[in-house]
């Protein structure tokens, strides 16, 4: 009950503040949604490319648990797993909310599984996630972001989206831990750094057997 309040209370909070608190629409917000998901990026602020491509890669760590993790749930992951690629964490608060402890995992791997366990795919995350954080970081243009950040909806709550993604990934990782048999509980502080640091816990972690 107390999980279900909490993520639940932070869905109501992000949705109602994304809605009500975040700054108004910008007209061009349309135009730069389809430049950046087409790569016709000139004239845009590195820092915003960036980030948009950044996003692109959470639901893949995501998936890498929560494929996992829904195995003996009452409620299905892959529903909110496959809706976060659009949705971010506005599509996976419901399912932290209602989901419960699962340590342990039972049955063969499917492909999907199969390719979900393998650290390359971490290590292949965090190899993007490097690239695009040091061509942003190091090209991008922090006052011009900060104007976007106060005067676009699409880049306040995108960045917001951000955060709240690298702030909720170490819920899930005491569990993912158990049913590896891992007992390395640094890997946990680990996540704590924004993207980088759960790639770097996807490669690093123990591989389920295929039983």
């Amino acid at each position: 009950m107390t999980r279900m309040l909490v993520f639940g209370g932070l869905w109501l909070g992000l949705v109602g503040y994304a809605m009500l608190g975040a700054p108004s629409d910008d007209p061009g917000t349309l135009d730069l949604i389809v430049r950046l998901s087409t790569g016709r990026w000139q004239g845009l602020n590195p820092l915003v490319v960036a980030l948009f491509n950044l996003m692109g890669l959470w639901p893949f760590a995501y998936a890498a648990i929560l494929y996992f993790d829904g195995r003996g749930q009452k409620v299905p992951a892959w529903p909110f797993a496959g809706a976060s690629f659009a949705f971010g964490a506005f599509a996976l608060l419901p399912y932290l909310a209602l989901r419960q402890p699962n340590p342990s995992f039972q049955g063969p791997l499917s492909p999907w599984l199969r390719f979900l366990n393998r650290p390359l795919l971490g290590w292949g995350l965090l190899a993007a996630s490097l690239l695009g954080l040091g061509w942003g970081l190091t090209q991008g243009d922090w006052t011009d972001y900060g104007r976007q950040f106060h005067g676009s909806r699409f880049i306040h709550v995108m960045s917001l989206d951000f955060c709240a993604l690298s702030l909720l990934f170490p819920t899930l990782v005491g569990d993912d831990l158990a049913r590896r048999h891992d007992d390395r509980p640094w890997l946990i502080g680990l996540t704590a750094l924004p993207l980088i640091g759960p790639c770097a816990y996807l490669g690093l972690r123990r591989s389920l057997p295929d039983a």
